[in-house]
């Protein structure tokens, strides 16, 4: 008797039949696609994308070279080279950071005693040569320039979860 169901079965085409069931229940339903250019979907305060360094409100960068960073970070993808000022205080003197090692994972920037380094919103960045996603100090602190005020909104939507 089974044989028998399963030869109408496959005769009839059930299976191709409750497809397109399915194909025709979901074709006038109202549609969950982006138009990515033009509509963007909203993101989280916590969201990691390109890395920024922030300084104090007084225009001096945050970062007091402590290597935490360097050392926590799982792909190495973080260079620094610290130099002591005359005043006493340790400064970097190199930050690179190559985003075509980097995994994103978020580690760098919670090691940070600090808050130096960290992981803006943006996503949107591109390279054309494996050299364009290696990002120096100076361009690091341009980024966190630039995107400043999303980075303190961010920082202050999630300080009540720290």
């Amino acid at each position: 008797m089974e044989k028998i169901k399963d030869f109408f079965k496959t005769f009839l085409l059930i299976e191709l039949l409750k497809g397109m069931a399915l194909t025709g229940r979901y074709m006038f339903a109202r549609k969950i696609t982006v138009q990515f250019p033009d509509e963007k979907t909203p993101q989280s305060f916590r969201f990691r994308g390109l890395h920024a360094q922030r300084r104090y409100e007084n225009g001096e960068e945050r970062c007091i070279g402590c290597k935490l960073c360097e050392a926590v970070c799982p792909a190495m993808a973080i260079k620094i080279a610290v130099a002591e000022r005359e005043d006493g205080t340790r400064r970097t003197t190199q930050y690179d950071i190559d985003l075509t090692k980097c995994i994103f994972c978020g580690f760098c920037e919670e090691s940070c005693p600090v808050d130096a380094i960290v992981e803006t919103r943006v996503f949107e960045y591109h390279g054309e040569k494996r050299g364009d996603l290696y990002y120096t100090k100076p361009m690091l602190l341009a980024v966190g320039d630039k995107h400043e005020a999303q980075i303190a909104r961010d920082r202050a939507a999630d300080s009540k979860y720290r």
